[in-house]
């Protein structure tokens, strides 16, 4: 939103990553789908496949272990949460979540990432202005979806869903990452 007084300067600006500033949605929601209803079919379940609903409801801006099991809970799936460090499978929450990491690592590794052209124009001229900018994500990937796009430099500061972990921030809706950027930004 513009600044209602233009005498006003902007000090700073933050992006979200995932459909702002890379297009990797849909990259994110193919993954998922596949390991999602083959998590689903090992513990029975066959008759709901994944659907976009799905996405946008229980894996969109959460956490990867959160987004696994909100899906799985709404099929009537539980399983044992597990540890971050579990083997990817289909025995655990996080297990689960690992697999679907490797799934989109592997092919952001192959196919690399497509970037809003009109969004780092803006980041860019912000820089040239000044303007402090901040890159957020939920995802632990960040870093490898930026650099995968080619615009890791691009960034005073990013806060994403390694830095998350660490400082025990909540996951999006819940502002955390957005105020964190804000104050590594002053």
């Amino acid at each position: 939103m513009p600044n209602a007084d233009p005498g006003v300067p902007v000090d700073a600006a933050i992006f979200d990553t995932d459909g702002v500033i890379t297009r990797t949605a849909d990259v994110h929601e193919r993954a998922w789908r596949a390991v999602l209803d083959e998590a689903a079919g090992a513990h029975g379940v066959h008759d709901e496949p994944f659907r976009h609903a799905d996405y946008v409801e229980h894996l969109d801006g959460r956490s990867r272990y959160d987004g696994v099991d909100s899906y799985l809970r709404s099929r009537d799936v539980e399983l044992p949460w597990g540890e971050p460090a579990d083997e990817p499978s289909y025995d655990t929450v996080c297990g689960v979540g690992n697999v679907k990491n490797e799934r989109f690592r592997e092919v952001i590794r192959r196919d690399g990432v497509e970037r809003y052209e009109s969004t780092v124009l803006l980041v860019d001229r912000l820089r040239e202005l000044g303007v402090g900018v901040a890159v957020i994500s939920a995802s632990r990937n960040c870093a490898e979806v930026l650099a995968a796009a080619g615009v890791e430099d691009r960034f005073d500061v990013r806060v994403d869903g390694v830095d998350a972990a660490e400082l025990g921030l909540a996951g999006k809706p819940d502002p955390a990452v957005f105020v964190e950027a804000a104050e590594r930004l002053g």
